[in-house]
């Protein structure tokens, strides 16, 4: 074969490989919930750390879930926490709420049973810490029961002391409506081809190398937070129109994927750099 149709054709395989990252930076801002045994959690403003551990869960048996309430400052188990918990499915309540309990060793074990396979969501609400009542902070965890609903991805913690992901950080909760449209996003329509779900596994072992850092420093800085929630805003908007379109093979998803990057890239590079050439010629006349 010619040399040059050889190198032709791997110029086009590392243009695709760049097409392809460059589809994975919307996914930034996707929080992760993928199926572990251990994931960890702020409560809304950040005076716990949970904990949610689990065996592998299989639907119709009871699985014991233990819950750690930790210390951020001292990365300890907290005692004496007051809390109530609530595992919905679909928005319906298949656990609790229970009433408000004190854990006086901070760590305890519940059994639930996940009945069929699906998404669930493990909810805890926290109002009391040291025998003093707190207002209310909530914690939520997405628990994927069934391995059709599964996506291979690396357990989820926080890593050297970090915090909430960067959309969650940014606008305050994980219940918020632009998280949870993040959240549908990902799980129906990413997650339905097979190129999305490698795409996640492999960017999320990247992705928590440094949103922990970028989300604690929104955390203490609020004019840094309100500038990330003001860049997130366009990029939310492209991302919706994958709500409106079928999207059912990998060319497909890799299709309009590059058209959301190359809109997102029209809107953060385009524009800005049409500004400067414009005050630049404004300023040479």
């Amino acid at each position: 074969m010619d040399k040059r149709v050889i190198f032709i054709h791997d110029v086009e395989i590392e243009h695709v490989k760049f097409l392809i990252a460059l589809l994975l930076i919307p996914l930034l801002i996707i929080p992760a919930f993928a199926q572990t045994n251990s994931q960890i959690l702020p409560t809304e403003k950040g005076t716990l750390d949970v904990k949610l551990s689990y065996d592998k869960i299989i639907p119709g048996q009871q699985t014991k879930l233990l819950i750690d309430f930790i210390n951020p400052q001292t990365k300890k188990i907290q005692e004496h926490v007051d809390y109530i918990i609530t595992v919905l499915k679909d928005g319906k309540a298949i656990f609790g709420p229970i009433p408000l309990t004190l854990t006086s060793v901070g760590s305890v074990k519940i059994p639930v049973e996940f009945v069929n396979e699906g998404v669930y969501s493990v909810e805890f609400g926290i109002e009391g810490i040291l025998f003093q009542p707190i207002p209310l902070e909530k914690v939520s965890f997405d628990v994927i029961v069934g391995e059709s609903y599964a996506q291979p991805t690396p357990t989820t913690e926080k890593k050297n002391g970090g915090g909430c992901l960067i959309a969650t950080a940014a606008f305050g909760s994980e219940l918020s409506p632009q998280v949870q449209q993040l959240r549908e996003l990902r799980d129906n329509t990413i997650l339905n081809t097979k190129s999305g779900m490698t795409f996640m596994t492999t960017f999320n072992q990247f992705y928590y190398s440094f949103s922990p850092t970028i989300a604690d420093f929104e955390r203490e800085q609020p004019i840094f937070k309100e500038v990330v929630k003001i860049t997130l805003t366009p990029m939310l908007t492209s991302l919706s129109i994958l709500n409106h379109v079928n999207i059912d093979s990998d060319q497909e998803m890799l299709g309009y994927g590059i058209s959301i990057v190359l809109l997102n890239i029209g809107m953060y590079v385009g524009i800005p750099v049409f500004g400067i050439l414009k005050i630049y010629q404004f300023k040479r006349k």
